[in-house]
């Protein structure tokens, strides 16, 4: 190490249970992420170290304040870090970007020369890993090659493909599989840098030594296959999964720094509800569907629930008599019914409970399926079978509730989001801020389970330049360069490259799972409730003014 790592220079409040602290360089933050992963605060929940910050996250909001008091006071120690394993990556170099790299390196302006330039300079070093963030497997890499440091596309690309070699801000990285990114590409490797079978399933870890080795071309690897559901004589057989189904339950956590975020139900009110209906643990996994046309079929007696979004409900039997059945209640299926869910009425997304639960097998700690990064659960398909534990004998089912009111609806009365601001307000004007908290904004069709998209009033920057990728959370409100704000749900990028205003209070994460394109909202600011406690921890600066300065 060149110089002896600093602690945090300051703080930046991202929600009433996470934390940026930020740090001079990449060396203290690596440091500090060490320190901090071997003596834990309490409730530490994630730890998520970027280029210049360190994300925490604790798992309730009255433990935020002794953290941030805890780590400031701490001294930070400089302990020899031990050598990482040498990787070897093999790698096409053909990338559409290699021209460019080589021109903004300054390695040559001769278009035919570029990719023996881009070639030399990637390969005659070695690179090491200094933090995992964005997607399972993807590393960040450093060199003390400074002219590889590579501004971001101005507009960045829907997909890059899996495998890709890519440059920006000072790292090089590989895209463990295909996804939207703005990094330059300059070549592809068929390294499996994911394989959630190994007892370690990420090829470079932080701190390992990777050596890039150009080749002409590569043998295929075969893709990766899960057996994802456990067969069974007692099952539940989908029949249509509708717009889109998947399997969630609370999701994983503690992942974080290799990439892998949370996931889970995007409305875990309703997935608890559900399980809280047929007897089960609330964190037993369930069907998350969009509805319209979703259908399952019992292929031996159960007990299930429905929760979530208001949809009409119909039972056949085999012999083709129908009846209707409501949401929040018990629902008995006997061997060879049918049942099929409506289109919601009000809400978006509805939760399927089974008495006993899906025997799903785990994976990386949980049963949800990761639409961004792949990990978990195949999509549910039609003819997809579903086994069913026993239940707990000593469990019972719950009493049947009301269908949710006041749940959005496409055309309908604006819902309000609680909004605390910041780590990064900063970057946009008063004026647009204050404009963002008048308007309301519609839901487009572009919105998933990894975030939701809006139209509206776009923000203004008010500084030209870009930020050092840093660690994200569910409920962001990532402002892109159109100034369009992107809500982050549950499958939300572990880390990103672009200013986040504030963040979607936890109590109102539910209701944004439950936005239908078409349904509009209103954010309102409201305070971290750490300010007065914050103010106590030190008299390092705490960044710009937040919510709790507003009210």
């Amino acid at each position: 190490m060149s110089h002896t790592p600093t602690g945090p220079t300051g703080y930046r409040i991202v929600s009433r249970r996470a934390v940026l602290f930020e740090f001079a360089d990449l060396e203290s933050v690596v440091t500090a992420q060490a320190a901090v992963s071997a003596t834990p605060v309490p409730g530490q929940v994630e730890l998520v170290a970027a280029a210049r910050t360190l994300l925490l996250e604790v798992d309730a909001a009255e433990k935020l304040a002794p953290a941030i008091k805890d780590i400031m006071a701490r001294e930070v120690v400089l302990r020899e870090a031990a050598e990482g394993k040498l990787v070897t990556v093999e790698a096409v170099y053909d990338g559409e970007d290699i021209a460019d790299v080589a021109r903004i390196a300054g390695l040559t302006e001769d278009p035919s020369a570029a990719r023996d330039a881009v070639i030399k300079a990637h390969t005659e070093i070695e690179w090491t890993a200094a933090f995992g963030g964005f997607a399972p497997g993807f590393a960040y890499m450093t060199s003390p090659d400074e002219r590889l440091a590579m501004p971001r596309l101005d507009s960045p690309r829907t997909k890059v493909p899996a495998g890709s070699v890519a440059l920006a801000d000072g790292f090089s990285a590989v895209y463990p599989k295909a996804s939207p990114g703005g990094w330059r590409l300059i070549g592809r490797t068929k390294a499996r840098l994911w394989d959630v079978t190994k007892d370690t399933p990420a090829l470079i870890q932080p701190g390992d030594r990777v050596q890039f080795k150009a080749v002409r071309e590569q043998v295929s690897l075969p893709a990766l296959r899960l057996p994802n559901f456990i067969r069974s004589a007692n099952h539940l057989e989908v029949r249509d999964p509708g717009i889109f189904a998947t399997m969630q339950d609370l999701g994983r956590r503690g992942h974080a720094n290799i990439g892998v975020t949370r996931s889970g139900a995007a409305d875990r009110t309703a997935l608890r509800r559900a399980n809280g209906l047929v007897g089960n643990d609330e964190g037993a996994a369930c069907i998350e569907f969009i509805g319209g046309t979703f259908r399952l079929a019992a292929r031996t007696d159960q007990v299930v629930a429905v929760t979530g979004a208001v949809v009409d409900i119909e039972i056949t039997t085999p012999e083709g008599g129908t009846r209707h059945a409501v949401t929040e209640a018990p629902l008995r299926l006997q061997q060879g019914d049918r049942l099929h869910v409506g289109a919601p009425e009000s809400g978006l997304r509805s939760y399927l409970a089974v008495r006993g639960g899906f025997d799903v097998k785990p994976i990386v700690g949980s049963r949800s399926t990761d639409t961004l990064s792949g990990v978990g659960p195949e999509q549910l398909a039609e003819g997809t079978r579903l086994a069913v534990l026993p239940p707990n004998p000593k469990s019972f089912v719950g009493q049947a509730g009301e269908p949710l009111h006041g749940l959005p609806v496409a055309g309908g009365e604006a819902v309000e989001l609680r909004v605390v601001l910041g780590p990064r307000n900063d970057w946009f004007t008063e004026e647009s801020i204050a404009e963002f908290f008048r308007a309301e904004y519609e839901v487009t069709q572009k919105s998933s389970r990894v975030g939701v998209r809006f139209s509206g009033p776009a923000l203004e920057r008010s500084r030209e330049g870009e930020l050092a990728s840093e660690g994200t959370v569910a409920g962001a409100l990532q402002i892109p360069k159109d100034g369009s704000p992107v809500l982050f749900l549950q499958d939300h990028p572990v880390t990103g490259g672009y200013p986040v205003l504030g963040t979607v209070i936890d109590d109102d994460l539910w209701l944004a799972g439950q936005l239908p394109p078409g349904s509009t909202v209103r954010f309102t600011p409201v305070s971290s409730g750490v300010g007065a406690a914050v103010a106590e921890a030190s008299a390092q600066p705490t960044g710009p003014a937040g919510a709790d300065e507003l009210e």
